[in-house]
């Protein structure tokens, strides 16, 4: 069953990751491109947003839920190992990001917005937050596991 969950933990890891680099760089890119137009789309800023308050909604539900550290565990070594990468070589960490014309234009924003993320620093501080839940030593064992050692039985005839 251990396996399960932790198997459980690594697919919404891989969601989590999707969420934050798309759905995050997306949003990012519709604010500061809303922001900067000229009178501003009232519209265009509330969904950018919403789908950043979303964003943020899933990365703390798992931050906080009572599933498998590798959860938040893969997003967290995605989004530091890429600051790493960028701290280390600046240009091979910017060609990650898709940015050719073939690109559909909804990749083409989240990349633009995943770059203002990564070079401000918000996927530092991000991968860090969501590695702490990785070091709390409960996380790794299951509810049920912790009940049972302290449950005890009592004999059949017994009254209490």
């Amino acid at each position: 069953m251990r396996t399960l969950r932790h198997l459980g933990g690594l697919l919404v890891g891989l969601l989590v990751t999707a969420a934050v680099l798309g759905g995050g760089g997306w949003a990012v890119q519709q604010a500061v491109g809303n922001a900067a137009a000229n009178p501003p789309d009232n519209q265009g800023i509330w969904i950018a947003l919403g789908a950043m308050a979303a964003v943020g909604l899933v990365a703390g539900l798992v931050t906080a839920g009572r599933i498998s550290p590798l959860a938040t565990f893969v997003p967290s070594m995605v989004l530091l190992a890429w600051t790493v990468v960028y701290a280390l070589d600046m240009n091979r960490a910017l060609s990650f990001i898709p940015a050719e014309p073939s690109v559909n234009q909804i990749i083409r924003d989240a990349g633009f917005g995943a770059r203002t993320l990564l070079t401000t620093g918000v996927y530092a501080l991000l991968g860090v937050i969501l590695f702490i839940p990785v070091l709390m030593p409960s996380r790794w064992s299951r509810r049920d596991d912790e009940l049972d050692e302290d449950y005890e039985t009592t004999p059949e005839g017994s009254y209490y």
